[in-house]
């Protein structure tokens, strides 16, 4: 009785294609696990940086973004947007964002003031939140973009007060007429939160890295287990 192993096409191209898609597949995660380790080491390096403090002059949003930023001005209470499809804890919700006028300047930076719940059984009534008057300190973190979720049917046009999935700076200017620093801020939590009615607790954009590397791992062990089944399969015993 000897062992030999037998060559078989159709399990070949199987075992070929399921190694071919667990490397490749692993290899996307693993990439997207560097990415946001690459942004988790900017965020700190720029979050020791000095506050970056807004003025009439425009800022780089490359250089900007992740700093900690510090503004003084005004809300532009009666243009407000609302950034739908964000939960927060399971809950559905929405990121309020309102103009700020920057003060001794013509300038208006975008503050993306903190999270709301909706209403289900009507989502277009807006629970009350308090807006300060008068001029103010803001602080946070910039932004380039408000993040991005599926868009679901055509975007409306954007006016004041409308519920939209994503917001494009560009687009805010043009509806607006407010010429824009080209950032956002996510506004820091403060002790006047609750009293505003509004959560400020911000995904990190670099979470989920541990989540990305165990998916890797996962298409990894896949690739190696169709290797090792075909040839594990393949061998078979044979009378002498």
């Amino acid at each position: 009785m000897r062992i030999r192993f037998h060559f078989r096409l159709i399990p070949f191209v199987a075992a070929s294609l399921l190694v071919l898609l667990g490397i490749v597949l692993g290899q996307w995660q693993t990439q997207r696990a560097l990415a946001k380790q690459q942004i988790e080491t900017s965020l700190a390096a720029r979050a020791a940086a000095p506050a970056l403090v807004l003025g009439e002059n425009l800022v780089k949003p490359e250089d900007a973004e992740y700093r900690r930023v510090n503004v003084r001005g005004h809300f532009v209470a009666d243009w407000p947007v609302y950034l739908d499809n964000r939960p927060y804890n399971g809950r559905p919700g929405a990121y309020v964002v309102m103009p700020f006028k920057i003060d001794g300047s013509s300038l208006h930076v975008l503050i993306e003031r903190g999270w709301i719940p909706l209403n289900i059984a009507n989502r277009s009534k807006i629970y009350p939140f308090q807006t300060p008057a008068g001029d103010v300190d803001i602080s946070g973190i910039a932004r380039r973009r408000s993040g991005h979720v599926m868009q679901l049917g055509s975007p409306a046009p954007l006016t004041r007060g409308a519920m939209v999935q994503n917001l494009d700076l560009a687009e805010f200017a043009q509806a607006s007429g407010m010429t824009l620093q080209p950032i956002l801020i996510e506004q820091a939590a403060s002790p006047n939160d609750q009293q505003e009615g509004l959560v400020r607790d911000w995904p990190k954009p670099s979470s989920g890295i541990d989540m990305h590397r165990g998916y890797a791992f996962q298409w990894y062990a896949l690739a190696l287990m169709a290797f090792i089944f075909f040839v594990v399969t393949g061998f078979r015993r044979e009378a002498k």
